[in-house]
């Protein structure tokens, strides 16, 4: 990031990695890398979403490590790949989406927020937070029917439900329509619901998304800073332009980074992300089958264990945030580079 020089005893000059902002890339190639890299993240943390899934909807609390292994001996490893290629159709155009959002944004409120006269830190710090807002809320758009469709997907499991028909017990008394895949599920949906069927949950993901995105951002920029002034000289190496930061050093110190401002995030959101997966997974009750309420949900899940409930699944979330964003973030900053439209200038 752009920390503008420091200097030590002998006055050389320590230079941290230039930021590269949306004019430098190259943005065909930003989209292309980016939608390729991207995929195989998903792809790699896919399994701890669908354990956390499945256990945000149990009406029992069962441990993570139990629910795995019941998957992998009822199902088989594709057990844990269930709405894989519903969501990692929709991953695409939601990233396209959320790094274009992101990238103008960081650009354009950085700028303005200099030319105010903010320090580089704060202006740098404000232009995340805002970055992060505007693209949770432009992903969102796409990712919120994708999310549907996939986690209606995820918990049709041989370890927690039963098939009769045309629905799917799942643990003792929470019933849902059976689906053969993903096109399947995106007709079921729109014939019985509509396309408010496919954007159940979607004001409820952007006050659980749009919020955790800026905390987060905002988060990364002030504690990535943070960590390079403590380390100082011990991440760097000298060269006759002065010192300069060692690539794995640079690595480690974003993934830390990236890691330590989602502990916060996903603690904050874990209530209201249960309940956006609970109103996009689980059907009313009653013959009208309406679709439920936030009042009705949190209810709901208070009456099953209370405030605690909000709480399930914590673990595997957690863990797939913290994965989730130091593989992003660290995947993310190296496409920017391999993208720029003149690499040699951010060597």
């Amino acid at each position: 990031m752009s920390l503008s020089a420091a200097e030590d005893d002998s006055a050389s000059e320590i230079h941290l990695p230039a930021d590269i902002d949306w004019e430098m890339l190259d943005k065909s190639k930003f989209f292309f890398l980016g939608a390729a890299l991207f995929s195989g993240v998903s792809a790699t943390l896919y399994p701890i979403v669908v354990l956390k899934t499945r256990q945000q909807v149990m009406l029992s609390e069962i441990p993570c490590l139990k629910m795995a292994v019941s998957i992998l001996r009822n199902e088989g490893f594709r057990g844990f790949y269930r709405g894989f290629g519903t969501s990692l159709m929709g991953t695409i155009p939601a990233r396209a989406l959320y790094m274009g959002a992101l990238e103008m944004t960081k650009s354009n409120v950085g700028s303005a927020t200099v030319q105010l006269g903010l320090s580089e830190a704060f202006a740098s710090t404000v232009a995340n937070a805002a970055a992060g807002l505007s693209a949770a809320m432009a992903a969102q758009l796409v990712w919120t029917p994708v999310d549907v469709v996939s986690q209606r997907l995820m918990v049709q499991g041989g370890c927690c439900s039963s098939s009769s028909g045309n629905n799917v017990q799942l643990g003792n008394a929470v019933t849902l329509k059976r689906y053969s895949g993903g096109i399947d599920a995106f007709r079921k949906i729109l014939y019985s619901d509509g396309v408010r069927g496919l954007y159940r949950g979607f004001g409820i993901s952007i006050l659980t998304y749009a919020p955790s995105n800026a905390v987060w951002w905002g988060s990364y920029s002030l504690v990535h800073r943070t960590i390079w002034s403590c380390v100082g000289c011990y991440g760097f190496k000298k060269d006759e332009n002065g010192y300069r930061p060692d690539g794995k050093a640079v690595v480690a110190i974003q993934g830390i980074s990236a890691a330590m401002a989602s502990g916060v995030s996903a603690l904050g959101t874990m209530p209201l992300d249960t309940i956006k997966t609970r109103m996009q997974v689980l059907d009313g009750e009653g013959s009208g089958n309406r679709p439920p309420t936030i009042l009705q949900t949190v209810r709901n899940l208070v009456k099953e264990g209370g405030f605690g409930a909000c709480y399930r699944g914590l673990a595997p979330r957690w863990a797939s945030m913290s994965l989730s964003a130091a593989t992003m973030i660290t995947t993310y900053e190296f496409l920017k580079r391999l993208s720029t439209k003149h690499q040699e200038s951010f060597a």
